[in-house]
């Protein structure tokens, strides 16, 4: 619809707004970008991986799973890698 098509239109422009300023404040930081958006989805990966890989464990669908579940193993994700990468971590 029209409407939707305007709404899509703006949001499509703020949105771009927002990604220039964050790549703005990244070359005002002295950090590259592309390198850190790399290595947010890398991260991403790493954790979503977890997350199928702990769901399988446990015998939970993901594709089925709720969202209250996704966030329990998302956070469980989470902790497994922060602790891991700690000092004498594994």
């Amino acid at each position: 619809t029209p409407v939707m098509d305007a709404r899509h239109y703006a949001l499509e422009a703020e949105l771009g707004d927002l990604l220039f300023a964050v790549v703005n404040l990244c070359r005002k930081a002295g950090v590259h970008a592309s390198i850190a958006l790399d290595k947010a989805n890398a991260k991403f990966e790493r954790r979503f991986q977890e997350i199928e890989r702990l769901a399988k464990e446990r015998g939970i669908d993901v594709a089925r799973a709720g969202l209250a579940k996704l966030d329990e193993l998302w956070d469980e994700a989470k902790r497994t890698e922060v602790s891991s990468a700690a000092p004498g971590g594994t």
